[in-house]
């Protein structure tokens, strides 16, 4: 019986310490999946695909508008927002130190421009933004 103590006594700190490991957050875990390139193969054939793979973690990209991360504007409202241009949009894609420290990934300049397309073709005369 004491055997079974012993062992009981070793393998409850064990237990608690794998049980921690299992508390990350969905943040850390956004943190560490934007980190590196964004996917390439898309891009060009499929923009909304593309940009739900490389931004749709923290952006809307597509109606209703709803934005995983409430601090991330939708792409509707980037779109919609004055003096956005198509060129605006590629420079502010091409570099990487105009993002925030969750958007840690490189675009090169294809992928830069077909997703300032995609985003500058949901500019609507008619969009408001919804009140935050």
């Amino acid at each position: 019986m004491e055997r079974t103590g012993s062992l009981a006594r070793l393998a409850l700190p064990a237990i608690g310490a794998l049980a921690l490991c299992g508390c990350q957050t969905a943040y850390a875990d956004e943190q560490e999946a934007s980190a590196g390139p964004a996917p390439s193969n898309m891009a060009h054939d499929n923009p909304l695909a593309f940009a739900q793979g490389a931004c749709g973690g923290c952006h809307a990209v597509e109606k209703p508008w709803l934005s995983p991360n409430p601090d991330a504007p939708t792409f509707a409202d980037i779109a919609n927002r004055e003096g956005v241009t198509e060129q605006t949009l590629q420079t502010y894609l091409t570099d990487a130190h105009n993002y925030p420290l969750v958007m840690d990934f490189d675009l090169d300049p294809e992928q830069a421009a077909e997703l300032a397309h995609y985003i500058l073709s949901l500019k609507d005369e008619d969009y408001h933004k919804p009140p935050s």
